[in-house]
């Protein structure tokens, strides 16, 4: 995962056949995303939604050595 797709972890998806789905809009506030599904849904009411909160993998960590420590 991107890091600026880490810094909106709140996305809807249109559900699509198959168990397809296609990404629609990310967010950073649950709230949001909520709010934002209210209006899509009201243009488009044949359409299935969903709001999901896409967890990434952690960066790793760097160990700090003792050459790190004292500089």
């Amino acid at each position: 995962m991107k890091y600026k797709q880490a810094l909106f972890p709140w996305v809807i998806y249109r559900l699509l056949p198959n168990f397809q789905r296609l990404t629609v809009a990310r967010f950073r506030h649950r709230n949001d995303a909520e709010e934002h599904m209210k209006i899509i849904q009201r243009l488009l009411p044949q359409a299935s939604f969903s709001i999901a909160f896409e967890v990434s993998q952690p960066y790793p960590r760097v160990q700090p050595t003792i050459s790190t420590i004292l500089e």
